[in-house]
């Protein structure tokens, strides 16, 4: 099986509410649905989708190293493409990610088995997920009460927009409001100081808060290890992760969760080191996409179903795109499943 077709097709998807967070917004998803087609008639997809504000390489940094790239794998196998992806993708982990993607795609339809099942044959078949509310505030409750009708159990939040105080009388307005066994995840996005960060901690006392992502704006791990010592639920590494590295956060452990984006780790297979390496270490992992399109979140599932834990995974992001570029996976009772067909899953429009 060699590879003989490649494209990239760009794409631009509104979001149908802007989404807002403590290190800025957007207000469209933009990228390039990648194809690559074998000798043999295989077609494997993958979404390379750069949002530098989330850790990724710029945009027209993406378009000139994935032409490069894409062009460079032709009459290659898959398995050489994928060694090969170490030197060419450098420094562009979105246009490693994309094309990763499609050619995991290729390899795991060849043997007949769901990605998911190819990186791990112990795998899960369904992941749980979380809904995305959005940015704290007059919505929220609305957003939330539909969150839970539909299944869901772990809300995200994002946080660090407002004064601690205002923001913190929010979420106890809306803790009020919710039934019992639902957990409030909220995401910082590295907004605070340190007194901040402190005084939001301790304002959280007797919330169902399920975790805390990025608490401050210059992170240090001796500082995240006292806040992380202050509360009994977990502080997660995000934006901080490439920051820290992953090298100082497993030996020193100052936080119990990572977040794991593959279109900011430079795809599925790192993401999944760094998630066994985080579970050897004794720390939890979650997954999430980047709004990324229907071919990123099957990535991101996959991906998910592959840790194979019980943690609510952000996966759940595609109903912020007003479109997409084909069917994205349907959350039911706050739960994706893996499909059983072979490869990745997804069907272009």
């Amino acid at each position: 099986m060699y590879l003989a077709g490649f494209s990239c097709q760009p794409y631009r998807l509104p979001l149908a509410v802007p989404w807002a967070s403590a290190r800025g917004g957007f207000a469209a998803r933009e990228g390039w649905l990648i194809r690559l087609e074998t000798g043999d008639g295989l077609v494997g997809h993958g979404d390379c989708a750069p949002l530098p504000q989330a850790g990724t390489e710029s945009r027209a940094c993406a378009a000139s190293r994935l032409a490069e790239c894409g062009a460079s794998l032709y009459g290659m196998t898959p398995e050489a493409a994928l060694d090969a992806l170490e030197r060419i993708a450098v420094a562009a982990p979105a246009v490693r990610c994309g094309l990763e993607t499609a050619l995991l795609d290729l390899l795991s339809q060849r043997a007949g088995l769901g990605l998911a099942r190819w990186l791990n044959p112990l795998s899960s078949l369904s992941v749980n997920v979380n809904a995305m509310i959005g940015a704290l505030g007059r919505e929220s409750l609305l957003r939330a009460r539909a969150a839970v009708a539909a299944g869901f159990s772990v809300l995200k939040l994002k946080v660090g927009l407002a004064p601690v105080g205002h923001e913190l009388a929010l979420l106890r307005e809306l803790a009020g409001e919710l039934p019992a066994g639902i957990g409030l995840r909220l995401d910082a996005n590295r907004a605070w100081t340190w007194a901040e960060a402190n005084g939001f901690l301790g304002g959280l006392s007797g919330l169902p808060v399920e975790s805390l992502e990025d608490p401050l704006r210059t992170p240090g791990a001796a500082e995240l290890a006292r806040l992380q010592a202050a509360v009994a639920f977990p502080l997660a590494a995000d934006e901080i992760l490439p920051l820290l590295g992953a090298e100082a956060l497993l030996a020193l452990r100052p936080v119990r969760r990572l977040v794991l984006k593959p279109m900011v780790l430079g795809g599925l297979r790192p993401a999944l080191v760094l998630a066994n390496r985080a579970r050897e270490a004794g720390m939890e992992c979650v997954v999430t996409t980047t709004v990324d399109s229907a071919v990123g979140v099957y990535a991101a599932l996959h991906l998910a179903a592959a840790v194979a834990n019980d943690l609510a995974h952000g996966l759940a992001t595609s109903s912020w795109l007003a479109g997409d570029v084909g069917l994205p996976p349907q959350p039911a009772d706050g739960m994706l499943t893996v499909g059983r067909g072979a490869g990745l899953g997804f069907a272009a429009r």
